[in-house]
């Protein structure tokens, strides 16, 4: 009986750690890193941090034009904003 415990707490407690969008784009459809940054610098984005998420989302954290911080998936294909925190 306690394992069956141990076993739901761990699920429950994976499912947190992959909390945020899943993109499931074929990553040779994916915009260029490179590319993808500058479009966010041009409108505004300071970059601190960019990266793949656990997700195969892109993720920045920075500030937006406002220099207000933000925790910001992105669709690596299409740039659309998936999620903000």
């Amino acid at each position: 009986m306690k394992s069956i415990a141990v076993a739901a707490l761990m699920v429950a407690v994976s499912g947190v750690a992959l909390a945020g969008p899943k993109c499931e784009q074929p990553k040779e459809k994916w915009m260029p890193e490179a590319q993808f940054k500058k479009g966010l610098e041009d409108k505004g984005y300071q970059i601190k941090t960019f990266k793949v998420s656990k997700g195969e989302c892109y993720e920045i954290y920075g500030f937006d034009k406002a220099g207000k911080k933000v925790e910001i998936y992105f669709d690596p294909v299409t740039a659309a904003v998936l999620e903000t925190k």
